[in-house]
């Protein structure tokens, strides 16, 4: 378990060193919205673990947020790409997310009950500051068209949200 909680920290701190968010910051809005659609859909997938796996009722009920809220996000995000005749770009940071989900989800699946639900809790919490660091300090000043950063400030709000519920679930779980 502390290995595997270790693994999450490691995750988490790829998103928030200077260089990576520097490198962020130099992107472009279709790249932004790229990485925002992948933490996304990899906070969905986390969640629909979360819900085959936890049997306590404050992570399942935290789960089903996440997979309404993200795939909000998500169903207006595309709507404004169409709208804009857009499509998002795919780069490094969007393929190191999904890599690194890949690993948290195969350390996910070894786990069960209260080991299960402090792990998802703890990736919960830390997997939104991360996101919610890069977003607030590295994309949203950087974000070119007014529509874009308007629904990047949308999508922070809430996820700040998760972010406090999360560190709520990691306290009441430890």
């Amino acid at each position: 378990m502390k290995k595997f909680l270790s693994g999450l920290a490691v995750a988490a701190a790829l998103l928030t060193t200077s260089a990576q968010a520097q490198d962020v910051a130099a992107m472009n809005d279709l790249e932004f919205a790229h990485i925002a659609y992948t933490a996304d859909v990899i906070d969905i997938r986390y969640a629909h673990l979360a819900l085959a796996l936890s049997s306590n009722p404050d992570v399942q009920e935290f789960a089903k947020t996440m997979i309404r809220d993200h795939e909000a996000v998500n169903e207006a995000a595309l709507g404004l790409l169409k709208k804009l005749g857009a499509e998002a770009q795919d780069n490094v940071v969007s393929q190191t997310l999904n890599k690194n989900a890949e690993e948290i989800i195969d350390g996910f699946a070894k786990l069960r009950g209260a080991e299960f639900d402090a792990a998802y809790a703890a990736n919960e919490l830390a997997y939104h500051q991360a996101v919610n660091n890069v977003v607030e300090n590295a994309m949203i000043p950087n974000i070119d068209n007014a529509e874009v950063k308007a629904l990047f400030e949308q999508g922070l709000e809430i996820f700040k949200a998760h972010e406090k519920h999360a560190a709520m679930m990691v306290k009441a779980l430890n």
